[in-house]
């Protein structure tokens, strides 16, 4: 059964209605857009794309670097957070990279679990989000595999070195999905996390 889609600025009720729903993975995919015109002066053809996991307070604070989880550092402290490895190329169809999350162990502090995607080593490539096509941010049931909700960030994000795609959040005992959709200039995923310290 597909999942529901959404559109930037829409959220959703994951848990209610959904009884026993815990363990979910994050799959975040990205393809590289197909140019006909050579690549400009100096920028590289490969893109490698990260996806990263940030684990904010109820005031949007990150509180502290383990709650950063990325290509290397891998899970949160409390492992509520894990990320399934990482992907050079985001070549092939599916899912490039996956996070998951065990909604019922992620630590009372933790309000909201946001979903970033950077590009590895941006300036010096000289690389942006208009070299990319196709990118999404989706949610499944870990148990099962279940789609459970997919959001398609069909903006122009050219200039862009990274996309804020979606989060999870907290709605009293219930957790919900938020498609977010927002492009940024941090260069690298540390530059992007500083923005909530």
């Amino acid at each position: 059964m597909a999942g529901i889609n959404l559109v930037k600025g829409q959220n959703i009720d994951l848990t209610k209605g959904n009884a026993g729903l815990s363990n979910v993975i994050v799959g975040l995919g990205w393809d590289p857009a197909e140019s006909r015109e050579p690549l400009a002066l100096g920028k590289e053809g490969n893109v490698d794309c990260d996806a990263s996991a940030l684990l904010l307070n109820a005031e949007g604070k990150l509180m502290k670097k383990s709650n950063l989880v990325c290509f290397h550092n891998k899970h949160s402290a409390c492992h509520s957070v894990v990320h399934t490895g990482d992907n050079l190329t985001g070549e092939g169809d599916g899912d490039d990279e996956q996070i998951r999350v065990n909604l019922s162990a992620v630590p009372a502090d933790v309000d909201r679990v946001l979903f970033v995607v950077n590009i590895y080593d941006a300036e010096n490539r000289n690389q942006d989000f208009g070299m990319i096509k196709s990118a999404y941010i989706r949610v499944m049931n870990a148990s099962g595999g279940a789609e459970l909700v997919r959001y398609n960030l069909s903006d122009n994000y050219s200039g862009f070195t990274a996309l804020i795609c979606g989060e999870l959040y907290r709605h009293g005992p219930e957790w919900k999905f938020a498609a977010i959709g927002g492009g940024s200039h941090a260069a690298h995923i540390h530059q992007l996390a500083e923005r909530f310290i």
